[in-house]
């Protein structure tokens, strides 16, 4: 059997593929998170919605709520789909494993942690530290990548 970077014969990419899994899969549960917000606070934010789940209710899109988690969601599309991305480079960059490992699990961890500061609520700059870790984690990543293609453009 031939060795391919990007396998689970690679334990780089293994590791890569658990980590960017349990973010991807917390990513996945905002939606559902933010509809049941929206059903128990009665918030809609289209007639059409209204309509089906509560009628005689106006289009609303101000709950304090149903805004905070829609937030926590679309802030885990600004970085968790960059850090997949960029992560599949980075593992076919062939990166140190224990370094790799660092990060996935760092970006793992501040995403979790960042999804829970948010929703709590907990006071700043607790939010603020885990999206700068996690930022901080992916740019680690794209600085790699630069430094070993900087050879081959």
């Amino acid at each position: 059997m031939s060795y391919t970077v990007l396998s689970f014969d690679n334990d780089t990419f293994t590791n890569f593929a658990f980590y960017s899994g349990i973010v991807l899969a917390k990513t996945l549960i905002m939606g559902p998170l933010t509809s049941q917000a929206r059903i128990r606070h009665k918030v809609y934010g289209n007639p059409e919605d209204t309509k089906f789940f509560a009628p005689g209710v106006a289009v609303n899109t101000t709950d304090s709520t149903v805004e905070r988690i829609r937030r926590c969601h679309l802030n885990d599309l600004e970085n968790v789909v960059p850090f997949t991305l960029i992560g599949l480079l980075y593992v076919s960059a062939e990166p140190d494993y224990d370094k790799a490992l660092m990060i996935f699990r760092v970006f793992a961890a501040s995403r979790i942690l960042h999804t829970i500061s948010y929703l709590v609520p907990l006071p700043q700059p607790a939010r603020a530290s885990c999206f700068f870790v996690g930022w901080g984690a992916t740019a680690a990543m794209t600085a790699f990548l630069f430094a070993r293609m900087y050879k081959y453009v």
